[in-house]
């Protein structure tokens, strides 16, 4: 469902303080708003009245997005991210109904001085001109706090938490950690796939766990206020950090093994282990991700299997949703830098291939949709509350 505009963005795009073609390199874009159909969820106009309620009412946080426009042609993608001036998608997450949304830097792409990836370098180069954009407009401003979030309800805004899906870029430099944390990070991952100094990752064969750096990086996090991410770690690697942390830890953007069996997804021991140290799972909608046996298209309906099931297992206060979206072509990313991801290294059961996820595409869309499907469905205002941002919001009180 399409939200009206936020009165406070005034229309700003990335970069246009500065000279086009001279201080920078021009790319056609993705549109951010009506690239694909709007989704359908069938809502009376009472429905459509009530996900306006309820994202005015309530805070809202996506617990894990990439909202930076694509290169409408996907063939310049790796050029475009050689510059490291990724785009803001402001005009989308004017749509949102977000009041705050998790901005992980795609170090895994922003290969500005090496092709493979999440090297030091190349984030801070991703981070530093994302930031210098998000200074000179008045809309989104990046969060370091819960009264930050708080704030951004209040007056209007739209709240931007800096992080990282792995940390790979720190190397074997727990500093590194201080001086993200300098730069305005609040959520790192451990792990993105392919193991590192701290753990293992989900696509490895074997995963020896939590490295001894791997559990002095946990106490670093813990100690300066840095929330963790488990999403691509292997399996006792995230059960090990569970216990290691704390303070409780999130998956920001999986979902159920028991539901579409991969390694992407968590296993039932590793959601009861985040949600009894009283973690949260954030439901992902990345493309070819969350399938389910009942909807092998992707589309909303597969993912909100996966939030149901989650929901059934751990209950409704450790359960939200981190989408995982772009303003762009997802499809081609992942088809653009699959040796950079290493995703599903394993097993891939079979399932047709689609072009987005219909419903939950781009971070403009999503939330509105979530919380359509949840009205449809008619879960209470409290249990909305709790999902789109409360879950989360009483997980940053122990963390940050």
């Amino acid at each position: 469902m399409l939200l009206d505009p936020a009165p406070r963005y005034q229309g700003h795009r990335s970069y246009s303080y500065l000279e086009p073609h001279s201080d920078y390199r021009v790319f056609a874009l993705a549109k951010e708003v009506g690239r694909v159909p709007e989704h359908d969820l069938g809502l009376t106009d009472a429905q459509r009245a009530r996900v306006t309620r309820l994202l005015t009412e309530h805070t809202a946080i996506s617990l894990h997005e990439h909202p930076v426009i694509l290169p409408e042609d996907v063939r310049e993608l790796r050029a475009y991210n050689r510059t490291a001036r990724q785009r803001t998608g402001y005009e989308g997450l004017a749509r949102s109904g977000l009041t705050a949304v998790f901005d992980n830097f795609m170090a895994g792409a922003s290969c500005v001085t090496s092709e493979n990836g999440w090297k030091w370098n190349d984030l801070i180069y991703a981070l530093g001109m994302r930031m210098s954009d998000l200074y000179k407009q008045d809309h989104v401003f990046l969060a370091t706090s819960l009264a930050d979030i708080h704030a951004a309800k209040r007056d209007g805004r739209l709240a931007l938490v800096a992080g990282l899906e792995c940390s790979s870029p720190i190397e074997n430099e727990l500093d590194r950690i201080d001086i993200l944390y300098g730069f305005g990070v609040r959520q790192l991952g451990i792990a993105y796939s392919q193991a590192n100094m701290l753990g293992g990752g989900l696509s490895e064969k074997h995963d020896g766990g939590l490295t001894h750096f791997g559990r002095r990086a946990v106490d670093r996090m813990n100690k300066l206020g840095i929330a963790i991410d488990i999403s691509h770690s292997g399996d006792q690697t995230c059960l090990d950090v569970i216990e290691a942390s704390r303070v409780p830890v999130f998956i920001t953007h999986a979902g159920a093994r028991a539901v579409w069996d991969t390694s992407r997804m968590k296993p039932d021991e590793v959601i009861r282990a985040c949600a009894e140290r009283g973690g949260v799972i954030g439901i992902e909608a990345a493309p070819h991700t969350t399938l389910s046996e009942a909807h092998k298209h992707h589309s909303i309906e597969s993912v909100m299997d996966h939030f149901t099931y989650c929901v059934d297992l751990v209950g409704i206060d450790h359960v939200t949703f981190g989408p995982d979206t772009m303003f762009g072509d997802h499809v081609g990313v992942h088809n653009t830098y699959a040796g950079n991801y290493a995703h599903d290294a394993g097993n891939r059961p079979e399932h047709p291939r689609v072009e987005y996820v219909s419903g939950l595409e781009n971070p403009g869309e999503a939330f509105g949709n979530i919380v359509g499907w949840l009205v449809k469905h008619d879960y209470s205002d409290d249990e909305i509350a709790k999902v789109i941002g409360g879950n989360t919001i009483r997980v940053l009180e122990q963390v940050w």
